[in-house]
């Protein structure tokens, strides 16, 4: 199956990072028969607590889920992405609790991590979104 590209390999983690539990499983299928390994995992908590949780949670999913192999070169891959989208958001979640999704998809050499949030103080929620992308080889 050919490789897609990074856009459209960045189109499916968002998708799942914005998915439901349901809607997740489905989407996993259909990538899956189009050639893109996908993962996804829940989080929450307070933003400057969680990050190393955050990026830990979505190594482990990546392992689990086969989107990559257990090496010090993918691994640290999906922390890296993984670290970029958080990164995108920081300035507006620091101090604050969070709670969403890591979506993460992988197409050949292309793996991408997209954080999906919602920052919340008392009752009031902002949105947001991150997306980290990487090269790693094929193999």
């Amino acid at each position: 199956m050919p490789e897609k590209s990074s856009t459209e390999t960045a189109k499916a983690a968002i998708k799942l990072a914005i998915s439901s539990r349901i809607e997740e499983k489905e989407l996993k299928r259909q990538y899956q028969k189009e050639g893109i390994l996908a993962a996804a995992v829940d989080f929450g908590g307070e933003f400057n607590k969680s990050v190393t949780s955050m990026i830990e949670r979505a190594v482990v999913a990546a392992k689990r889920e086969g989107i990559i192999k257990e090496t010090h070169v993918q691994q640290g891959a999906v922390a890296g992405a993984a670290h970029e989208a958080l990164s995108q958001l920081m300035s507006r979640a620091v101090g604050l609790n969070i709670g969403g999704k890591i979506g993460l998809a992988r197409s050949g050499e292309h793996l991408v991590v997209a954080v999906f949030f919602e920052i919340g103080m008392l009752n009031l929620n902002e949105i947001a979104l991150g997306l980290g992308h990487r090269s790693i080889p094929s193999s």
